[in-house]
């Protein structure tokens, strides 16, 4: 997968297109990522222990990786992911700008 997490990409289509945010945590095995504020949904959740509260929490839920791009930090502009090798390092950069991405 080209996008890590800790990256910050752009949703390019559904219900929360256009939103930014962190990439949370990703799950190669179904190509799906977590973003940080992006595909909200609501949990209930049950108090297990006493003292524990319960109710409705909001939670973040996978998207496609399809669905999103990443954000490159020097030109701000959505952009694929590129590879170049960089003394025997293979390293991510910008399709748009050549700039590299952590």
């Amino acid at each position: 997968m080209r996008i890590k997490k800790g990256d910050n990409v752009q949703v390019l289509s559904g219900n929360d297109k256009g939103k930014t945010g962190e990439v949370l945590e990703v799950i190669p095995k179904l190509d799906k990522v977590v973003v940080k504020g992006v595909n909200v949904r609501k949990k209930h959740v049950k108090a297990r222990k006493q003292g524990d509260e319960s109710g409705i929490i909001p939670v973040e839920v996978a998207i496609p990786v399809s669905k999103v791009n990443v954000v490159c930090p020097k030109c701000g502009k959505t952009t694929k992911v590129g590879y170049s090798v960089e003394k025997d390092e293979k390293v991510r950069v910008c399709k748009k700008c050549g700039a590299k991405l952590k």
